[in-house]
Formats: structure tokens, C-alpha cells, sequence
């Protein structure tokens, strides 16, 4: 089984917080949230932010128990205030 190559694209407040582009590689299938925790530790000033966003791949919205599994842009979205 080949690596898996996932591009984050951050939006909102994340954004301001990690750098871009940002690609991370990893050998075998991974977990939405185990990446987020990654993130965190490479990038601890994101902490709030990234505990608090939605993830997405394309346009749908994935929890963070869904396991990427092949090369995918992950979307991360701050929380929106106001209605």
C-alpha cells in the first residue's frame, strides 16, 4: 500500500494559524481526528481552533472518526457566529 498525501486548506480563524500550504504525508490509512491531533502538536497555537472546527472533503462535512484512506484536500472550517 502506497502513502497517503492530504492537503489541509484552512479557512477563518485557522487559517491565520498554520502555514500554507500545508501537506502532510502518512504511510497507511489515518483518521480525520488523528491528523487534527497532529496538527495540534506540530502546531499547538491552533489548539482551540482546531478542537473547534468542522472538517470537510469536497463538500461534504466528515467526522472525525471517517478514515482517509487514499491522497484528498482536507477542509478545515472555523465555527461561524451569528445566524
Amino acid at each position: 500500500m502506497s502513502a497517503i498525501q492530504i492537503k489541509i486548506e484552512a479557512y477563518g480563524a485557522i487559517e491565520r494559524q498554520l502555514p500554507s500550504p500545508l501537506v502532510l504525508d502518512y504511510p497507511t490509512e489515518i483518521l480525520v481526528g488523528d491528523v487534527l491531533d497532529q496538527m495540534i502538536e506540530q502546531f499547538p497555537q491552533a489548539e482551540k481552533a482546531l478542537d473547534r472546527c468542522a472538517c470537510a472533503i469536497g463538500e461534504d462535512i466528515v467526522p472525525r472518526q471517517a478514515t482517509l484512506k487514499q491522497n484528498c484536500t482536507l477542509v478545515l472550517l472555523s465555527p461561524v457566529a451569528g445566524g
